[in-house]
C-alpha cells in the first residue's frame, strides 16, 4: 500500500500543538481559486518548471531517454505519458528549474521518515499533521499510517477540508487527536463558485464529525475579493457563527489571504486567479470580535 506525497515539511509550527512534520498527501475534490499548494490538487505527480531559472542549455532534454521533454521557443514542453519520473532530467539541470510534485510512499518508508524527528516531537509537544491536499481521500493508507502513528504514541493532527464520505471520519477518529477542519464559505453558491464544490456534505461532516470527536479546530481562510468580497463579508461570518455555536467546537482560527504561491502557478503553467486581496487589519479584527461575541475563541492566523 503506497500514498502519493508531494512534501514533508519538518519543524512545522502553524498545523497543530509543538513543533511538527506536516505530511501533504496529494489529491483534493476541490479547486480553490486561493490555494497556496496548487500542486496538491491534481492526483498525479506534477511537473514543475521555472522558466526565469532555464538558460536553454538543453542539458535535460538530452539526458531524457524517453523523449519526454522537447525544447522550443517557448521554453521546455513535457509529456506525462512518456515520462516514467526517472529525475535525469532533474539531476542534469544545473539552475534546478525543474522538479516533480509527488513521491509515493509505502507506511513504513513515511513511518521511517517521521521518526527521525521523535527527539523534537517528544520535547516540544508536537508530533505529525497529515495534511494535502486533501490526505482522507487516500483513506486505507491513513487508516493504516494513523494506527501505526498511535501505537508509537505520537500525536496526530489531520488537517481536512471535509469534502469525503463521512465513514472516512469515522475509521481514523479514535486515533486522531486534533482534527483542522476548513470552512471556507457559508454561501453554497459562493462556495460552488470559488472552489469548484458546492458545500452541503462538508457542513453535515463537520455537525456529524463534532458528534463523535471533541477536539475539533475550525480554519477559516478569509479573502476579500477587489471586485467581489468572497467571504469577507460579515454575513459569511455570521452565518459560520450561527452553523457552529451549537457544537463543542470553540476554537477558530481566522487565515488572512496572502499571495506566496503565484510562483507555484507560474511554475505549473496554471492561471491564478488575480481578483483577489487580503482583507485589511480592521476588517480582521471585527471578525474575530464577531466570533468572540459567539463564544468563540477566536484568533487571527495559524
Amino acid at each position: 500500500m503506497e500514498a502519493l506525497i508531494f512534501n514533508i515539511q519538518r519543524f512545522s509550527i502553524h498545523d497543530g500543538p509543538g513543533i511538527r512534520n506536516t505530511v501533504f498527501f496529494k489529491g483534493c475534490p476541490l479547486s480553490c481559486k486561493w490555494c497556496h499548494n496548487p500542486e496538491s490538487i491534481n492526483r498525479e505527480i506534477d511537473y514543475l518548471y521555472n522558466k526565469g531559472s532555464c538558460i536553454g542549455c538543453r542539458e535535460c532534454e538530452r539526458a531524457c531517454q524517453y523523449g519526454a521533454l522537447t525544447f522550443g521557443e517557448e521554453g521546455l514542453k513535457w509529456d506525462r505519458d512518456k515520462c516514467v519520473f526517472c529525475e535525469e532530467c532533474i539531476i542534469s539541470c544545473v539552475n534546478s528549474a525543474i522538479q516533480f510534485a509527488g513521491k509515493y510512499y509505502d507506511v513504513e518508508g513515511l513511518i521511517g521518515e517521521i521518526e527521525k524527528e521523535r527527539i523534537i516531537f517528544e520535547e516540544s509537544g508536537g508530533g505529525v499533521t497529515l495534511s494535502g491536499g486533501e490526505p482522507l481521500i487516500q483513506i486505507d493508507f491513513i487508516e493504516k499510517l494513523v494506527k501505526e502513528l498511535k501505537a508509537r504514541n505520537i500525536h496526530v493532527t489531520v488537517d481536512t477540508c471535509g469534502a469525503v464520505p463521512f465513514n472516512h471520519f469515522e475509521r481514523i477518529a479514535d486515533y486522531v487527536d486534533l482534527f483542522l477542519y476548513d470552512f471556507k464559505i457559508f454561501d453554497e453558491y459562493t462556495h460552488r463558485k470559488y472552489t469548484g464544490i458546492g458545500n452541503e456534505l462538508i457542513i453535515d461532516n463537520l455537525l456529524k464529525l463534532d458528534r463523535i470527536h471533541k477536539n475539533i479546530l475550525c480554519r477559516i481562510p478569509v479573502i476579500k475579493g477587489k471586485s467581489d468580497k468572497i467571504n469577507a463579508v460579515d454575513e459569511n461570518m455570521t452565518n459560520t457563527c450561527e452553523v457552529l455555536k451549537n457544537t463543542d467546537i470553540r476554537k477558530v482560527n481566522l487565515l488572512p489571504y496572502h499571495s506566496t504561491a503565484v510562483h507555484k502557478y507560474y511554475k505549473l503553467n496554471m492561471e491564478y486567479y488575480e481578483d483577489m486581496s487580503r482583507p485589511s487589519d480592521e476588517e480582521m479584527e471585527r471578525f474575530r470580535k464577531m466570533f468572540e461575541y459567539y463564544g468563540f475563541e477566536a484568533k487571527i492566523g495559524g
